[in-house]
């Protein structure tokens, strides 16, 4: 078994313990039990940090595209290699099955490599003069050090999109990784080390969130925020940078509708949709929320989910067998809990799950509730847990204002064999992100980003690289 180990800060390529020697507790959330501690950042460290990145950035942005390439290549060959290290750290601060860490730490790597291969491409572009014996061109340059906050859902799957895209860039970058789940994190940065990224391009610290954010955000040296986590903390971060000019990626929460026709596979739905709604203890952004199932077939398509539901084996994520782990924290079980309740009194009915599992760990059943009325907190507000909310519908009409009637639009699903049906959802439902008969989302190559309050700007796809370059108009006679 592999020892879960004590996390440092990284900055200008070695770690080492906060300036003030301040530590924060690790604690694994299928025992509750401490399994390690974290360095806590104070403002001497930022500022080394800060420091640090200035000057990683003036090596790395004359390190040509095609080295920059290379050595990330080197750092997901690394990453490839340590999967079976990696994993269990990751299963022991955050919970989820080792298998899924398994997938996430591998999934890592083929981040890594698609953003290098955008690199040598971020193309520029000569543009024909209106005069003779003039030369226009249009270049693309680093926007210069970044500021990166991740969060523990996917410690590394988060982190390394902003690692990656600022690299591939040019860019240096100072990552805040989150608190809950230090020691993965520091393992990518490990490997980015190792495969030989200079000194400063990339600083990892950690310690309080507002205290951070609220010290590097306004800071001269940073020129690019991006962010993953909640819509609130979100737009107080973007508000935040607004005020000095950053340019900002912001990937939000979600409250996916999972839309269920009556022509659709309905085996095939609910397999798929209740590995995407349960996957990660439900913590996850894209995680489809609330299921929209066409009258005819709903109380089959509810009753099959929620025996879907009640297979599932929640244990802990390094057990065999499990098949989901704990939610985060015991604020999280808290959260479950009372939205279940406040479903229940509200008139939903309560078919699977409900209940936390267990005195010890953050163990929660995989919970089905059924025609859950709009007025439900649930309905409104994002469960991020294992909750999967259940209404009937008849008209398309109807389904469609109640899939937009959110301000969120980050993700949406949809079933059916219906080709016309399958245009009138992708064009009509409002989401960065749409995924109609199979589980679609998240692959590097693609688009990942959400759109009104779930965000704007992109991690994937050959959109995740453009936030890190600025567009330079170079005319001369």
């Amino acid at each position: 078994m592999v020892s879960y180990p004590d996390t440092q800060l990284f900055i200008d390529g070695q770690w080492g313990p906060a300036a003030a020697g301040g530590a924060l507790p690790v604690v694994n959330p299928s025992t509750g039990e401490r399994i390690g501690s974290l360095a806590r950042a104070e403002v001497a460290d930022l500022d080394r940090a800060l420091a640090a990145a200035e000057r990683g950035f003036q090596v790395w942005r004359r390190t040509s595209a095609f080295e920059r390439a290379k050595i990330m290549r080197r750092a997901a060959a690394l990453m490839r290699e340590r999967v079976e290290q990696i994993a269990p750290l990751m299963t022991m601060e955050q919970g989820k099955p080792l298998a899924e860490a398994r997938i996430e730490t591998a999934l890592s790597a083929d981040i890594i490599d698609w953003l290098a291969g955008e690199a040598p491409r971020a193309y520029g572009r000569v543009i024909p003069p209106r005069a003779e014996h003039v030369m226009q061109t249009v270049v693309r340059e680093p926007v210069g050090p970044v500021a990166a906050f991740a969060p523990w859902n996917f410690p590394i799957n988060q982190i390394v999109r902003k690692i990656s895209a600022a690299l591939a860039a040019g860019c240096s970058i100072i990552a805040k990784g989150p608190e809950e789940t230090p020691a993965s994190p520091a393992a990518l940065v490990q490997a980015f080390h190792d495969a030989g990224v200079p000194p400063g391009v990339i600083n990892l610290v950690y310690g309080d969130p507002a205290t951070i954010s609220s010290y590097l955000i306004p800071h001269p040296v940073i020129r690019k925020i991006t962010f993953t986590g909640s819509t609130a903390v979100g737009k107080k971060l973007a508000g935040l940078a607004g005020e000095h000019m950053k340019r900002v990626t912001m990937e939000l929460g979600g409250h996916a509708p999972a839309i269920v026709f009556e022509d659709a596979d309905l085996d095939k739905a609910v397999t798929l949709l209740a590995a995407s709604k349960f996957r990660n203890a439900g913590q996850v952004c894209v995680s489809p929320t609330r299921f929209l199932v066409q009258e005819s077939v709903y109380d089959r398509f509810v009753e099959d989910f929620a025996a879907a539901a009640r297979a599932i084996k929640v244990g802990d994520g390094l057990a065999e067998g499990t098949t989901m782990g704990p939610l985060a924290n015991a604020r999280r079980v808290q959260a479950m809990e009372a939205l279940v309740q406040d479903s229940v009194q509200k008139g939903a009915q309560l078919v699977a799950g409900g209940q936390r599992i267990g005195n010890a760990g953050n163990f929660f059943q995989p919970t089905v509730l059924s025609r859950v009325p709009l007025d439900a907190r649930c309905m409104t507000e994002e469960p991020f847990g294992p909750v999967a909310l259940f209404r009937p519908f008849s008209q398309m009409d109807d389904l469609i204002a109640e899939a937009n009637r959110l301000p969120y639009g980050l993700a949406a699903y949809a079933y059916t064999r219906s080709a016309e049906t399958a245009h009138a959802v992708s064009t009509r439902v409002e989401s960065g992100m749409i995924s109609i008969n199979h589980a679609g989302l998240g692959v590097p190559e693609t688009p990942f980003g959400g759109i009104k309050d779930s965000g704007y700007g992109s991690e994937g796809g050959s959109e995740a690289i453009d936030a890190y370059l600025i567009t330079k108009f170079v005319t001369q006679a």
